[in-house]
């Protein structure tokens, strides 16, 4: 897979975090359950989705967004204009963001062919809400690519907050993009241009 293709800050909040871990997942075996189900899909279905490929976004919606905290993820890439975005730019967005990242994953998706993951030792920071799930992308004849999935507990659920691909954040590169567009032409540009791409690749996807 090529390019594929982010707590404790007083007692009582540790009693709570750690109910919550106590009656869920842990965050590895949601990133390995959740890859399982999409590498087994997407093998069973391969023919099906090389002549549809706009099947790739019902199968994404069905097994890998559920695991994504977008709403968090929208405040983290927008920063301080999420404070300042209206409800209905915020609710726009977070939209239009969700649409935007998957049809990222579709695109990855599409050049799966067999690579094997290796799940490595869990970051889990005491100090944090944040634990790093570390996995490498093994293929023939290349050099590993390191993907680490930054996750929280979100109603009482592992979710993802960040994808970090041989070094680069999903967050952090979104972030310097969102961030010029909003200082050149304001947060309504942004969510348009989100729009009219995302329109564009679905349409494309489609024919």
């Amino acid at each position: 897979m090529k390019t594929i293709s982010i707590f404790m800050v007083s007692i009582l909040w540790a009693v709570t975090f750690n109910t919550a871990l106590a009656n869920t997942k842990s965050a590895e075996d949601v990133v390995k359950e959740t890859a399982d189900s999409v590498i087994a899909r997407l093998t069973a279905e391969r023919a099906e989705i090389e002549a549809h490929p706009e099947k790739l976004y019902s199968l994404i919606n069905e097994l890998v967004i559920p695991h994504f905290d977008f709403l968090s993820m929208s405040k983290w890439v927008l920063g301080r204009n999420w404070r300042s975005a209206t409800e209905g730019q915020q609710q726009q967005f977070v939209s239009e963001f969700r649409t935007l990242l998957v049809r990222t994953y579709a695109k990855a998706l599409l050049e799966y062919s067999n690579e094997t993951i290796q799940y490595l030792p869990v970051e889990n920071n005491p100090d944090s809400n944040i634990v790093v799930v570390k996995t490498e992308i093994h293929q023939p004849g290349s050099k590993p690519v390191p993907i680490n999935y930054s996750m929280h507990v979100s109603g009482g659920e592992w979710k993802v907050v960040d994808v970090v691909v041989d070094g680069i954040s999903l967050i952090a590169t979104y972030r310097g993009s969102f961030a010029s567009e909003i200082r050149k032409s304001g947060m309504d540009s942004l969510i348009t241009k989100l729009t009219e791409r995302n329109t564009t690749a679905t349409n494309v996807a489609t024919q």
